[in-house]
């Protein structure tokens, strides 16, 4: 038997923890879906320094923390792959298929964040997980002692080679352009951090290993062209994110690149489909605003709830 929800939350980062918090909090039958454990990409992250009420805290220790408020009224949270979703008008129901059961939903909010994107560069699959990593704080530790390059100029590349270069022997930042996009105050600790070098105007073309480790980078001087092979043992790369949206893909409320479009009260062109946090069409993309999304799309699918029962003359 397919089992109904009054809404369901596909994602359980940040912000699909606060939505769940709001609408279970409004009495509404929640269920939260995601394909790994929950906090998403703070998982992943040492430490987080600009999240309200902490000073500093781990990703893993907030995650711990959000998942705790999120369950605390009652809403459900179930491990699965999301494969289908649509919605019939007649029912003005939404049937969502996972790789393990079937549910269905009054309404939907989409929470599903944001993937690494790749590099594009040849020995970037055969090396990944053998050197090549999107994962600081996963596969930091492997490299202890050993040189790292790390690729990209923004938040993420700047705060990762931060953090790797208390663990390994010395990080070497690329980047493709003269100067960093990241906060000023990361790109401080970059500046004063005496194990860290910056090549700038620089790309990475090729990685290149033993068949086992990533051993080299083949590199440009995009200004000049000049190409170096560069001994690296390991390679982070951080370069952007992509919308993980396929499963609305066919539903008109993406833009040209995959981010959902929302209005503000984070409701989508679908009736009865919100999304928030990293997946939306937005410029900054913060736990902090992650969690002020999830908390405005779990109110409103309390509204759209409400309005539904009274539409159907519950």
């Amino acid at each position: 038997m397919v089992k109904h929800y009054d809404t369901i939350i596909i994602g359980a980062g940040p912000g699909g923890m606060a939505a769940a918090t709001y609408a279970s909090r409004a009495n509404l039958s929640v269920l939260m879906l995601d394909r790994g454990i929950y906090g998403g990409q703070m998982n992943n992250t040492a430490d987080i320094e600009n999240y309200p009420g902490f000073d500093a805290v781990t990703g893993m220790d907030l995650a711990e923390h959000m998942y705790a408020s999120s369950m605390q009224f009652g809403a459900e949270y179930v491990f699965g792959t999301v494969q289908q979703l649509h919605r019939s008008s007649e029912q003005q129901v939404w049937h969502i298929q996972t790789d393990m059961a079937s549910y269905t939903a009054d309404s939907v909010i989409m929470a599903t964040g944001a993937a690494y994107k790749k590099l594009g560069v040849a020995g970037e699959e055969p090396y990944a997980g053998r050197g090549v990593s999107y994962c600081a704080v996963c596969d930091g530790a492997f490299f202890k002692n050993q040189p790292v390059v790390v690729i990209g100029g923004g938040d993420s590349a700047v705060e990762e080679a931060v953090y790797l270069a208390g663990i390994v022997d010395h990080v070497t930042i690329v980047h493709r352009g003269g100067s960093f996009t990241a906060q000023q105050i990361l790109q401080q600790r970059a500046f004063a951090t005496q194990n860290i070098e910056i090549k700038w105007y620089t790309e990475v073309q090729e990685i290149m290993g033993d068949h086992k480790q990533v051993q080299q980078v083949r590199l440009v001087q995009n200004q000049t062209g000049v190409e170096t092979l560069f001994e690296t043992k390991g390679v982070f790369i951080y370069v952007g994110m992509l919308p993980v949206s396929d499963i609305v893909a066919d539903l008109g409320v993406t833009d040209d690149y995959g981010w959902i479009v929302t209005d503000a009260e984070m409701a989508t062109a679908q009736p009865g489909l919100f999304a928030l946090g990293d997946v939306r069409q937005k410029h900054l993309r913060q736990v902090a605003t992650a969690v002020g999304d999830g908390a405005i799309a779990g109110q409103n699918a309390y509204r759209y709830n409400e309005m539904l029962k009274m539409q159907r003359g519950g």
